[in-house]
């Protein structure tokens, strides 16, 4: 553990890309499909652009602080939020300047922009809270843990950390009592390691080539639904796993956690309970869990919330469009 002459924010700083426009020749400009940012995984790709021609990226991004701790110790002043975008392949490094929201010094906005031509592979982003300590300027008090910083993939078509997908294929009947334990089941999601795991059941038949199959036939079309499915109970179990695994402070107000499961919750709160901050909805869940209201009564904002992330509406509206196509070409 690092230690520092000057005092440090003890509490976690997080930060979370709320989206990504592409600027192209004459600066036309792109919204980037939301399937390229992965809150789980907190990486973009940015191989998803439409256009393969774009030359800038900008990113729109929310910074949390422990703002009452820098309130109730008053080490700091002139405190102030930075993002910094860094490569080393290239040595890129961008700094831009976050602001407060209009609730004070919790929240913090802004935008920084990624220059195509300065990145080969992929950039990190990092989050530092500077301030004036002991009568010195720009003191680094806090920032985000390098385990959950943000990464930007300028090539890749999947926003995937481990530029895989998160799926193990494993036999069921021959896995460890755990997974014998659901023989019957196409998948389960274990929750358990640092980052949720899709287990797929290779003895379920017909299903791994199946997830792996290509084109727009009648397989391919049932593959986009299996995949959107799946992706549905994934949000869903990993939300469950995220509220059931909160920290509590001694006025008993929930926190947020600050790596995966605190970017789920806040990704997917505003659709679970619509109208409130990110902290009131963060109690309200809470309460409800613990026995304080109808918890019953939230799990159909629940499984919306993920139907929205996983675009189930989306997937079955373009399979029935295509059923239809082949449908009449059959009958032409």
């Amino acid at each position: 553990m690092r230690a520092y002459p000057y005092h440090r924010l003890t509490g976690p700083v997080t930060a979370r890309i709320g989206g990504v426009r592409l600027r192209g020749p004459g600066d036309a400009r792109e919204q980037l499909d939301a399937k390229a940012c992965s809150v789980v995984e907190r990486v973009v790709a940015l191989g998803m652009a439409e256009r393969t021609e774009w030359q800038s990226a900008r990113l729109a991004l929310k910074a949390t602080v422990p703002a009452s701790e820098i309130e109730k110790k008053g080490h700091w002043s002139d405190v102030a939020v930075v993002a910094v975008l860094t490569e080393g392949a290239t040595n890129a490094r961008t700094v831009a300047r976050l602001m407060p929201g209009p609730e004070g010094g919790k929240d913090w906005t802004g935008e920084i922009e990624l220059n195509r031509h300065d990145h080969l592979d992929r950039a990190s982003l990092a989050v530092h809270v500077v301030a004036t300590v002991g009568g010195v300027e720009g003191r680094i008090i806090a920032s985000t843990d390098p385990d959950q910083e943000w990464m930007i993939d300028v090539t890749a078509e999947e926003p995937l950390r481990n530029r895989e997908l998160d799926v193990n294929t494993v036999s069921f009947t021959r896995g460890g009592e755990r997974l014998r334990s659901f023989q019957g089941a196409p998948w389960i999601l274990d929750t358990a390691g640092r980052m949720p795991t899709v287990r797929l059941n290779s003895d379920f038949e017909g299903l791994v080539a199946l997830v792996e199959s290509q084109g727009s036939t009648v397989k391919g079309i049932l593959r986009e639904m299996l995949l959107a499915q799946m992706s549905s109970e994934v949000w869903t179990a990993v939300f469950h796993t995220a509220i059931g695994d909160l920290e509590i402070e001694d006025d008993g107000t929930p926190l947020f956690p600050p790596d995966w499961r605190g970017a789920v919750l806040r990704e997917m709160l505003p659709d679970v309970v619509p109208g409130q901050s990110e902290e009131n909805a963060l109690r309200e869940v809470h309460s409800r869990r613990t026995g304080e209201g109808s918890w019953t009564d939230l799990q159909a904002r629940i499984q919306y919330a993920a139907a929205r992330r996983a675009e189930v509406a989306q997937t079955l509206a373009g399979a029935v469009r295509d059923i239809e196509r082949i449908d009449q070409g059959t009958h032409a």
